[in-house]
């Protein structure tokens, strides 16, 4: 059978190619998943070969949608082979089906399957090497045509530093392959046309971009295969414009400027990706705040609602903002005042500071690394999804390395009693400056029993991760408790001073009862298998810190005295 095929190769109309059917391959995209094989024909195809950007192209037999152009055979292909989906397939996308894309998210397939995640122009596996190079050559025979994720306005070393992130989510970041613009584009949308899913918009852009298969008045569906599969989705649809189609025997690709909004994608699956118009996504907003010496840049942008894209989408552009600026270097300090908005929740607030450590790790990667984590234990909620209303991040850049390390910590008695002020000393030893030694008073308290009192001079990154302990602690409370638990957190410019009893303390969600009686604790014992509780054998009966300094405070000294 011969039939035609639609895409646009320069500028928004799309151009025939002939093709010519081959046969059917059954099984090949899954159980009943049948792939139709076709060679293409026509001068522009034949000279570009199968090009990243095409998948979603609409193929046409006897005037009839059989279906769209998916995927591509080996890798330096002398001619342009294709495999189709065929449209009953994709017909299948419902607009009806809410499985969240939570679900999805939560599967981390361990090799990359036939029609696995594409939006992306090479594959990254978790597996031995022995075991990858077998898979790969086998995949390559027939796989599907890759997506590419532009990252626009991104320094080359941020996607480098977070390349593995994305590539834990199937994706490899393509740099400056395209751009977004304003521009309108009056041409709608049809058969044949490039199109744009877009993750991050704004001061900075991340986008996928296929093709048209079908339009209706309600719906578009594209690509053939998924763009990452999450299920339901929530991303701007925008209309694209082709500048150029480039050939390589390596990995052609068009080369693409994003531009007006049409619409919505709502479902990301595995024969193809689904929009609807008249929509708005739901993005977050993200405002950004840079002071310095030489005045305020601020950074504007929306990032998608996705629990496992969106935390490395944040990281990922906080990063690139930070070493964006004139001002960047490796002795930088930063002061982040910030907040995370959660619908019907007290906001996440975020007071911190952040300089290079004695491991070397970038100041910027550190406050990147920090709102990730924290925005991972907002979304890794069992019990209810987080709807993150918007971001505030305000950085204060300091031009010095404002680090220091607990190097001592002494009391002035090594015997009190119970009420009684003690007195502690502790030496700061700043990077390349003079020590600083405080005097912190403290009371013992009136409750404390005889005999041995453990008192641990610490930064507040110690006190969490103790907090912390338990792995499965914070992931299995609900989210209020969770956005408490991270309220409560210690920030990172202060000595805290820990007074510990040798009694057993039981944290319920973000609740702790210390010092409990034996008489209690057997009570509880019986519930000890309730997924929020935690006894641990040791109370932290009293807690003290310093007013906020200006270093980043890093170590920790254990003392004892004893009580008479």
């Amino acid at each position: 059978m011969r039939g035609v095929a639609y895409t646009v190769f320069q500028g928004v109309k799309p151009e025939s190619m002939e093709v010519e059917v081959l046969g059917v391959l059954h099984n090949v995209n899954g159980p009943k998943g049948d792939v139709i094989l076709v060679r293409l024909h026509g001068q522009k195809v034949e000279y570009t070969g199968v090009v990243a950007g095409m998948s979603g192209s609409p193929v046409y037999i006897d005037g009839k949608l059989a279906g769209a152009l998916a995927f591509r055979i080996g890798e330096f292909s002398k001619e342009p082979i294709a495999g189709v989906t065929p449209i009953a397939d994709m017909l299948e996308i419902n607009a009806l089906d809410r499985s969240p894309a939570e679900e999805t998210a939560a599967v981390k397939p361990a090799i990359s399957v036939i029609a696995g995640k594409t939006a992306s122009p090479g594959e990254i596996s978790t597996m031995p090497n022995s075991a990858q190079d077998s898979v790969g050559s086998f995949a390559n025979y027939l796989k599907p045509i890759e997506t590419p994720l532009v990252f626009n306005g991104f320094s080359e070393q941020a996607i480098h530093l977070f390349a593995g992130q994305f590539g834990s989510a199937g994706i490899v970041p393509v740099m400056g392959a395209g751009s977004v613009s304003d521009d309108k584009q009056p041409e709608p949308l049809e058969p044949g046309s490039a199109v744009s899913a877009v993750l991050v918009r704004g001061d900075m852009d991340i986008e996928a971009t296929c093709t048209v298969t079908y339009v209706d008045p309600q719906r578009l569906l594209a690509c053939g295969h998924p763009l990452l599969q999450f299920g339901s989705v929530d991303l701007p649809m925008n209309k694209a414009e082709v500048l150029a189609t480039l050939p390589s025997p390596l990995n052609a690709f068009k080369i693409v400027n994003t531009t007006e909004p049409a619409g919505t994608f709502i479902q990301d699956r595995h024969t193809g990706i689904m929009g609807v118009f008249n929509r708005q996504p739901e993005m977050i907003p993200v405002t950004l705040s840079i002071h310095s010496s030489t005045g305020m840049k601020q950074f504007h942008y929306e990032v998608l609602n996705n629990p496992k894209l969106t935390p490395v989408a944040l990281m990922v552009t906080v990063f690139n903002a930070l070493h964006g600026v004139n001002e960047f270097g490796e002795e930088i300090t930063y002061r982040l005042s910030g907040s995370i908005g959660v619908k019907g929740f007290p906001e996440v607030t975020m007071r911190n500071m952040f300089a290079p450590s004695e491991n070397a790790q970038p100041a910027a990667m550190q406050a990147a690394i920090s709102l990730g984590e924290r925005f991972g234990r907002i979304y890794d909620n069992p019990y209810s999804a987080a709807a993150v209303a918007g971001v505030k991040l305000d950085f204060d850049l300091v031009r010095e390395r404002r680090w220091a390390r607990l190097e001592s910590a002494r009391t002035s008695v090594t015997e009190a009693r119970p009420g009684e002020e003690i007195m502690l000393e502790t030496v700061l030893a700043p990077y390349r400056g003079e020590r600083i030694v405080q005097q912190i008073p403290v009371k013992i308290p009136t409750s404390a029993s005889k005999g041995t009192l453990r008192i641990l001079v610490s930064d507040g990154e110690t006190l969490d991760h103790i907090g912390r302990s338990n792995a499965a602690f914070g992931r299995k409370l609900d989210l209020a408790s969770t956005i408490s638990l991270l309220n409560k957190e210690h920030s990172n410019n202060r000595v805290y001073v820990s007074l510990l009893e040798a009694d057993p303390e039981a944290r319920v969600a973000d609740k702790v009862m210390p010092t409990l009686p034996i008489s209690i604790m057997n009570v509880m014992d019986g519930m000890r298998g309730n997924q929020e509780m935690i006894v641990s054998g040791e109370s932290n009966v009293d807690e003290t810190a310093t007013a906020a300094l200006d270093y980043v405070v890093s170590g920790a000294q254990l003392l004892t005295v004893t009580v008479k």
